[in-house]
């Protein structure tokens, strides 16, 4: 009985022919995302000075990889976790304008993530960041902002079926908006990923609002730093937080599945309110945040798509380790050998 892959799988296509899926995949998407929302490519840092702010927090517990410079009097550095904060930094030092922005490849290590079909220590994302008017902070901009980036996905999954006629389509015309408050409403008995699960199944396609403050129950739907999405603005229709996920139905391992992750970015106003609801005042004095309070930053949107999964996903692979070199527990590496299975 298989234990870390769905029972009976077969990869759709052997590993050379995966290799240039692979870069299909990425070719195309990055084209289709790019036109679809005025991004310009620029090149990222994968370490930034620790102690500046820059890095992304995540949930707070994960610790990020350090080291130090020799050269430089041994002075501490820290491998991103995510880019969430440096490309709005970014947008302001390039002198991006409103409706235009930027997107890059964000190579991180998170030695804290589970190690399981979907997780990888290594983390590979399309970061990416658009100016906005501070006028437009709204869930129906942060809707339109979505529904381009879902057709986008929609039309590399089209083209990806053309040229590779094993990885049939499956995603649905439109995507389904639900708040987290609404979730927990429908499915109170369920967890947060449990209801992931059932919605991304009954719908195919969701785009889960609301992350990071807590619900009803008092558990938050998914864990945000309090430094970039603001999660904690009520919106006009009396739901809290413009951020969200989006999460779509894994037909391979029959599971619910993050693709991205995005959201408006704080102003003054929330990152001072997130800031004492998560207890982290002291990070008003660190380089990043003084910009922001000074208002050396634009208003921005901005997220993160994962280029490993959306590879698996599009590709119908079972396991991340299929599409993605990284470090595997020896048991996941037997088991994938006994079922003929190449993970990188």
């Amino acid at each position: 009985m298989s234990k870390f892959f769905p029972e009976g799988y077969v990869p759709a296509m052997e590993q050379k022919q995966t290799e240039k899926a692979i870069k299909y995949i990425k070719d195309t998407f990055e084209r289709e995302l790019s036109g679809g929302l005025k991004l310009s490519r620029v090149t990222s840092p994968i370490f930034v000075p620790r102690g500046s702010g820059i890095n992304d927090d995540l949930n707070g517990i994960e610790r990020p990889v350090r080291f130090q410079i020799g050269n430089l009097n041994n002075r501490e550095m820290e491998i991103v976790q995510s880019l969430a904060k440096w490309k709005r930094m970014a947008l302001a030092d390039l002198g991006f304008k409103r409706g235009t922005g930027l997107y890059t490849d964000m190579n991180a290590i998170r030695p804290d993530d589970d190690l399981d079909a979907i997780h990888s220590i290594y983390v590979d994302q399309w970061d990416w960041e658009l100016v906005m008017d501070k006028q437009e902070r709204s869930l129906d901009y942060l809707k339109r902002v979505v529904r381009k980036i879902y057709s986008s996905m929609k039309r590399t999954e089209f083209l990806v079926s053309e040229m590779f006629p094993g990885c049939t389509p499956t995603l649905p015309d439109q995507i389904t908006f639900i708040h987290s408050e609404d979730a927990q409403k429908e499915y109170p008995e369920l967890s947060p990923a449990q209801r992931e699960k059932e919605l991304a199944k009954k719908y195919g396609a969701i785009f889960l609002i609301g992350i990071g403050s807590p619900l009803a129950d008092g558990i938050s739907q998914g864990g945000r730093a309090p430094d970039y999405d603001d999660w904690s603005t009520k919106t006009d229709d009396e739901h809290t937080g413009l951020n969200g996920d989006i999460i779509v139905w894994d037909t391979v391992r029959g599971e619910s599945l993050e693709l991205s992750s995005m959201g408006i970015r704080v102003d003054e106003e929330s990152l001072l309110r997130q800031l004492k609801i998560k207890e982290a005042e002291d990070r008003k004095s660190l380089y990043w945040h003084t910009r922001l309070l000074n208002g050396e930053l634009p208003q921005t949107i901005g997220g993160g798509i994962g280029q490993s999964r959306l590879c698996m996903f599009l590709l119908k692979k079972a396991h991340i380790g299929e599409v993605q070199a990284s470090v595997w527990p020896e048991e996941v590496l037997q088991e994938a050998n006994s079922m003929h299975v190449f993970l990188m």
